[in-house]
């Protein structure tokens, strides 16, 4: 199975290695795409290789996308491209995990409306605006939606999307 992580400089590092070791754990091959191909380096300093530009991303390739949290999502939601991925993922109705920030993807993507979810509190506010169904919870799983808060909830976020996958 492949999976696709989509990210930028400044990610939150656990909430891109945790998900990303733990699909290779399991076999599975996976991509991290960003606005370009190279280096991404998380907010305490670790550096992943985007493999992928954002642009090269055929979403049909994939069964399973990551949206980590930090800082990563504010650049990535800006992105047509990876607005567009996330959309073809809720169409083809295919899983998306969402953590901390990762949401903000979605919420610009116009595909939270309706859809029961979590996230950082600090994006809150904006994900009840954009029409969810906000509850402060370690992790929240709304048909194929995945949602998180925080690092300390990686645990069950896993847990979560390894159920899903299984």
């Amino acid at each position: 199975m492949k999976v696709l992580i989509i990210s930028a400089d400044n990610f939150e590092d656990s909430e891109l290695l945790v998900p990303y070791y733990r699909m290779l754990e399991e076999g599975h091959n996976v991509d991290i795409a960003s606005m370009k191909k190279g280096k991404i380096k998380g907010k305490h300093g670790y550096e992943v290789d985007a493999n992928k530009a954002l642009k090269d991303v055929n979403p049909d390739d994939y069964a399973l996308l990551i949206l980590p949290g930090g800082k990563a999502p504010e650049a990535i939601r800006k992105e047509q491209k990876a607005l567009e991925i996330a959309g073809n993922f809720f169409d083809h109705n295919k899983p998306v995990a969402a953590i901390c920030h990762g949401p903000q993807t979605l919420i610009s993507a116009g595909l939270m409306k309706g859809k029961h979810a979590t996230c950082y509190r600090s994006v809150a506010p904006e994900m009840k605006e954009a029409g969810a169904r906000y509850e402060d919870k370690e992790v929240i799983v709304d048909g194929n939606l995945i949602t998180s808060r925080q690092p300390s909830d990686l645990p069950a976020f896993m847990r979560k999307i390894m159920r899903k996958l299984s």
